[in-house]
C-alpha cells in the first residue's frame, strides 16, 4: 500500500543534483523546495492517517508540529525529519493515541527517512523544553503541519513565552553547552575533518544565535553572518549528496567532491593538482564561514551579558521619591589591565581615549592581558584592533617581549589567538603566516590544520627541560618561537618543509630584530625538528656513528639537544591518535614512542 511520503527521501536527492557542470547552486532555494515539498506530503499523509484509524479523529485537540531543521526550513537531501505528535488529553485514548502515530511514523521510516519522533501533550512540551536546554532550543522554532494548527501554534506561543521568561537564568548554561561543544568537538576552521554542525562556529551555533536572539536578550546579527550560514548549510547538502546519507562530518573522502560541488575545483589546472589545491581551497571557505559564525555568537552572547548586568535601573535617591525624575546610570566601571587596556563586565576591553590607529603594539598588549587573564576580548575591540598601525618590520624590545609572554601563556593561547586571527592579526605581524592559514594537513596524523597545530604545539612548550633543569629566558624564548615557526614551511609545492621553514624562519627572526644567537637556535630547531623522531624510529641508537651523527645536526649543544627533544615531545603529542592511542589519549606520543626518542636523546648526549 502507497503513502503519502513514498519516494520522498528520492525526490529530495533527485531535486538536489548538481547542474551539469557538477557545481551544486541555488542552495537556499532548492532548501525551500525540500521543505515545502516535506510540508505537503506530511499533510497528505496526515489526511491519509485520519482515514486509516479506526476512529473519527477530532478537528481540535491533536495536531502535527515540525521543529528542527524542517521547521526552520534548512532540510538537506538527506535531512532527518524532526515532527512532533500534539494532543489534548481529553481528546484521544492512549490506544488511539498510539495507532495514529503509527500511522504517521511507519510510512516515513518505510520511505527511507530518519525520523526523530515525539508524543506529547501541551504540558509535557512545556516541562521537556523546561529542563533539557537542547530540545528547548530546537522547540523554538515547531510549526504547524496539520489537525489543530491552533494547538501547535498555541504551543509554540507558550514555548517561546517560557524561553523569554527563563533565559536569563538560563543564559549560563546556554553558553556553557557551547563550551562543552567546543571541547568535544574542536573549532571548525582548525580541524583536517571537522564536524560542521557540531565544530565551534558550525550550524549548532547558529541554532544558539537564534535562541539568544528570541530571549530578546539582544539582537540577531544579519549580512555576513546569514550569507556565511546558507553558504555552510551548501556544505552540508554537499556532504549529504556525496555521502548519500544524513551525515554532517566532512571526512577527507568527501572533501575533492564536495569541494568540486561548490565550485572551488579549477578547470584549468591538471588533475591531482586540481583536487589538492580546491580542498585547500574548502579548508579557507569552511574557516572563513566558522571563524564569522564564532564570532557572531560570542558577540551575540557578549551584547546578552551585558544586558543582563543593566537590567537593573539605576536610579539616584531621590527619585524613590520622586518616580518620574530621571536618575543618571552609573559610569562604566574599567579595571585597569596593562597601558590603554582595561577589564569591563568579564572581557578585556580598551580604556576611554585609547585611539587604536596611533598605537602599533596594542594589539600585543590586548592579546597578553586576555591570555594572562584569563578573560575574553570584547568583540567591539577585536574589530577595533583591525585599525592598529601594525607593520611586520617595525619591531622593537616593547613588541618582541609581549610576543614572546603572549607565547609563554600556555593554553590560554589558543583561545587568544584564534579571537586575533578572526581579526588578521597574527599574519599583519608575521606576513608568512598566511601561507599557512587554514591549509589542511597532507598527513592523515594530522587532527588539525597547519596554523592550529603551530598553535598548539607552542603550548605544549615548558620552562622545565628534560635535564631537569630550566631553560634560560633566552633559550626559553628560542623554544617558543620555534614552535610557534615549525611547521611554517608546509606551503604547496614544497618537499621539505623542515629547510624550507628553517629559511622562512631566519628572515622572520632578523626581521623582528631578535639576537643572531636567538635567530641560530630557532633555524636549527625548525631544520631539525623532524630529525630526532625520525632517528629513534628508523637508526640503531647502539651505533656509535648514529648518536656522533645526531649530536652534529645540533651542533654539540646539549641545550640545543634539550630543546629539540621537548620540541619533538609537544609535536608529537599534538598530532592524531594512532589506533592504539584512542583509548589512552596520548595522542601521537605513546609510551613505546617517548621511550624510543629518549633512548636516541641520550645516544646523542653521549657524544655531545
Amino acid at each position: 500500500m502507497t503513502s503519502a511520503v513514498d519516494g520522498l527521501k528520492q525526490r529530495f536527492v533527485e531535486m538536489s543534483r548538481a547542474d551539469g557542470d557538477g557545481v551544486y547552486r541555488d542552495g537556499a532555494a532548492k532548501r525551500k523546495a525540500r521543505t515545502d515539498l516535506a510540508m505537503a506530503c506530511l499533510r497528505d499523509l496526515w489526511d491519509e492517517a485520519c482515514e486509516a484509524v479506526a476512529f473519527d479523529v477530532p478537528k481540535t485537540g491533536v495536531g502535527l508540529g515540525a521543529v528542527g531543521s524542517l521547521a526552520r526550513g534548512q532540510v538537506g537531501p538527506c535531512s532527518d525529519l524532526d515532527l512532533v505528535l500534539i494532543y489534548d488529553a481529553k481528546a484521544l485514548n492512549d490506544q488511539q493515541l498510539n495507532a495514529l502515530a503509527n500511522k504517521l511514523w511507519y510510512p516515513v521510516w518505510d520511505c527511507g527517512l530518519d525520523l526523530d519522533q515525539s508524543v506529547r501533550t501541551r504540558a509535557q512540551c512545556e516541562a521537556v523544553t523546561d529542563h533539557d536546554l537542547p530540545a528547548a532550543m530546537g522547540w523554538l522554532d515547531v510549526v504547524p503541519v496539520a489537525g489543530d494548527v491552533e494547538l501547535i501554534r498555541s504551543t509554540a506561543l507558550s514555548i517561546l513565552e517560557r524561553w523569554r521568561k527563563a533565559a536569563r537564568k538560563r543564559l549560563p548554561e546556554l553558553l556553557d553547552s557551547a563550551t562543552a561543544r567546543l571541547d568535544e568537538f574542536g573549532r571548525m576552521e582548525y580541524l583536517n575533518q571537522p564536524d560542521i554542525k557540531e565544530a565551534r562556529g558550525g550550524l549548532r551555533d547558529s541554532v544558539l544565535v537564534s535562541a539568544l536572539a528570541a530571549s530578546w536578550l539582544a539582537d540577531r546579527p544579519h549580512g555576513r553572518y546569514d550569507d556565511a550560514v546558507e553558504r555552510l548549510l551548501d556544505v552540508r547538502d554537499c556532504i549529504h549528496l556525496v555521502a548519500g546519507k544524513d551525515a554532517n562530518r566532512l571526512l577527507s573522502p568527501y572533501q575533492a567532491e564536495v569541494a568540486a560541488m561548490l565550485g572551488l575545483a579549477d578547470p584549468t589546472l591538471p588533475q591531482g593538482e586540481r583536487e589538492a589545491k580546491s580542498v585547500d581551497d574548502l579548508q579557507t571557505l569552511l574557516a572563513r564561514l566558522g571563524r564569522q559564525i564564532a564570532f557572531s555568537l560570542d558577540a551575540t552572547a557578549s551584547r546578552a551579558g551585558h544586558s543582563l548586568t543593566h537590567e537593573k535601573p539605576r536610579f539616584a535617591f531621590f527619585q524613590l521619591a520622586k518616580p518620574w525624575a530621571h536618575g543618571k546610570r552609573e559610569a562604566p566601571k574599567f579595571e585597569l589591565l596593562a597601558p590603554g587596556i582595561a577589564k569591563h563586565e568579564g572581557e578585556v576591553v580598551l580604556a576611554p581615549g585609547v585611539d587604536p590607529a596611533t598605537d602599533a603594539t596594542l594589539a600585543l598588549r590586548v592579546g597578553v592581558a586576555a591570555a594572562e587573564s584569563g578573560l575574553p576580548i570584547a568583540p567591539a575591540t577585536l574589530n577595533n584592533l583591525r585599525r592598529c598601525p601594525i607593520r611586520d618590520s617595525v619591531w622593537d624590545e616593547e613588541s618582541r617581549g609581549l610576543f614572546v609572554r603572549l607565547l609563554a601563556c600556555s593554553d590560554s593561547l589558543l583561545t587568544v589567538w584564534e579571537e586575533l586571527d578572526f581579526v588578521d592579526i597574527p599574519g599583519r605581524w608575521i606576513p608568512e603566516w598566511l601561507g599557512v592559514r587554514n591549509r589542511p594537513s597532507t598527513s592523515a596524523a594530522h587532527r588539525y590544520t597547519i596554523d592550529r597545530h603551530m598553535v598548539e604545539v607552542v603550548t605544549r612548550l615548558g620552562r622545565m627541560s628534560p635535564s631537569e633543569t630550566p631553560y634560560d629566558d633566552a633559550h626559553y624564548h628560542a623554544l617558543l618561537l620555534a614552535g610557534i615557526l615549525h611547521d611554517i614551511g608546509k606551503r604547496p609545492g614544497v618537499r621539505d618543509h623542515a629547510a624550507e621553514g628553517a629559511r622562512h624562519a631566519g628572515a622572520i627572526l632578523k626581521r623582528m630584530g631578535y639576537s643572531a644567537d636567538t635567530v641560530r637556535w630557532v633555524t636549527v630547531l625548525v631544520r631539525e625538528h623532524l630529525t630526532l623522531s625520525d632517528y629513534a624510529t628508523g637508526r640503531n641508537p647502539n651505533d656509535p656513528v648514529v648518536g656522533d651523527d645526531l649530536a652534529a645536526c645540533v651542533d654539540r649543544d646539549p641545550v640545543l639537544l634539550d630543546m629539540l627533544f621537548d620540541l619533538t615531545r609537544a609535536d608529537g603529542s599534538s598530532l592524531g591518535a594512532t589506533a592504539g592511542e584512542t583509548i589512552s589519549k596520548q595522542y601521537g606520543w605513546s609510551r613505546w614512542r617517548e621511550s624510543l626518542v629518549r633512548t636516541m636523546y641520550a645516544a646523542a648526549r653521549y657524544h655531545m
